[in-house]
């Protein structure tokens, strides 16, 4: 059985808004603070990252210890992911964020703390990583499936649209921000990431208690497996969540962009700056568009279709010699992904139940970190094989199978019309 941690409250925007209008969810009050705490902690995140980077190279020197930064925040997410849904669940999501920006704050603060002393070694910043991670393992499903409870399901896509243009916002201005910091000194830059984190914090608390379906069932293996089963019975949720995963992961050519800079199309580190900005570019303005055009039917094919798209700009970016061919296609692959991106985030959350809605997006969040993290292990594997070209190129060509593929497999992904909750 489940029932409600506090009365509905009346979803009244603070003003009129009319179907088209693309700042619709930020007529809720609840959601303008949910939106601007969850800009403040990505943004604290991208300052905080790159500082630590930055410290841990200046410390040893070893480019694996980069790459240990990226694992040992992947981990908790994938070891807990049957803990941190189920608390998204079971205890309030608004107080979930709330406390998980605050441990982040307090890890930065312990970072600040750590510089001070001068480090000659790294394994205490990675101690304090695996607990921030832990606490971003906690941060991301309350976060991801507590915005369906701030505004009307007919708003709702306009409200991951903006979602997603914070994310974009955050990951190509904060990394500029924290370099900057990291010049002037990384206490300034741990410094301010703690301000960062402390202010998402309390936009959180202040945002008023939503409706939440609270799960009151007693805790076993059943309950703590439901995300995985619904996802496993609804083929909806179960395909959007699989064609991300396997479309990233043999179609991601991020990693890979070092190579294409400096050997193929050689245009040095200014260069590569372009071209690892190009996708988060064609996001970030598809995302605006999508906040004041959102997609009303045929949702399922479109999402197939930009999939498919997805895959053609890498083929274009993989076979492209010229550097403006190469950034345009960049820029189609981040605009194709964003629309794919809405319309997934969409489904996943107004086609899953309320009460499950953390356990599902705790499944979510780890096939996401596993898309990205061993779509890059693929690139790198596949390049050292048979070269950087024939990698992003076959794994442009494999994500366009992936979306015929998954017509076959999940017809009800791809007869799916509308966003607005509505079967």
């Amino acid at each position: 059985m489940a029932d409600t941690d506090a009365d509905d409250p009346e979803l009244t925007p603070t003003r009129p808004h009319g179907p088209e209008d693309r700042f619709a969810a930020f007529r809720y009050r609840a959601y303008t603070l949910y939106w601007l705490s969850r800009f403040f902690s990505t943004f604290a995140t991208q300052i905080f990252i790159v500082a630590l980077g930055w410290q841990v190279y200046d410390i040893t020197r070893d480019p694996l210890d980069l790459g240990l930064i990226g694992l040992t925040q992947f981990l908790p997410a994938l070891l807990l992911v049957l803990v941190t849904g189920s608390a998204a669940d079971r205890f309030g999501r608004r107080r979930i964020m709330a406390l998980s920006a605050l441990v982040e704050a307090a890890i930065a603060v312990a970072l600040l703390v750590f510089t001070l002393s001068d480090p000659s070694e790294v394994w205490p910043v990675f101690a304090l990583l695996i607990v921030f991670g832990s606490a971003r393992a906690f941060y991301g499903p309350a976060s991801s499936a507590l915005v369906a409870n701030l505004v009307p399901t007919d708003v709702f896509a306009n409200a991951v649209s903006w979602n997603a243009s914070a994310w974009q916002t955050a990951t190509i201005v904060g990394p500029v921000f924290g370099g900057l910091l990291y010049g002037a000194g990384a206490t300034v830059a741990y410094g301010v990431a703690t301000a960062m984190f402390a202010v998402g914090a309390l936009l959180v608390i202040l945002i008023p208690q939503p409706p939440q379906r609270i799960e009151r069932e007693p805790v076993g293996l059943q309950t703590v497996l439901a995300g995985f089963a619904y996802i496993r019975r609804e083929k909806v949720v179960f395909g959007a969540i699989s064609l991300d995963l396997f479309a990233v992961l043999l179609g991601g050519a991020v990693a890979l962009m070092p190579v294409f800079a400096r050997d193929i199309l050689t245009v040095g580190p200014v260069g590569l700056g372009m071209l690892r900005a190009a996708p988060g570019i064609g996001a970030l303005a598809m995302a605006f568009w999508l906040a004041r055009y959102p997609i009303r039917a045929h949702a399922g094919a479109v999402m197939l279709t930009t999939v498919a798209l997805f895959g053609l700009f890498t083929v274009v970016f993989g076979f492209s010699t010229l550097a403006w061919l190469s950034i345009v296609a960049l820029i189609g692959m981040g605009a194709a992904d964003m629309i794919s991106v809405v319309i997934r985030e969409t489904l996943i959350q107004l086609w899953t139940p309320d009460e499950l809605r953390g356990r599902v997006n705790a499944v979510n969040h780890v096939f996401l970190g596993a898309s990205n993290e061993l779509g890059e292990f693929r690139a790198g594997t596949m390049a050292y094989l048979i070269g950087a070209v024939p990698a992003v190129v076959l794994g442009g060509f494999a994500a366009m199978g992936c979306a015929g593929l998954w017509v076959w497999l999940f017809p009800q992904l791809a007869k799916v019309q509308h966003l607005d909750g509505r079967h």
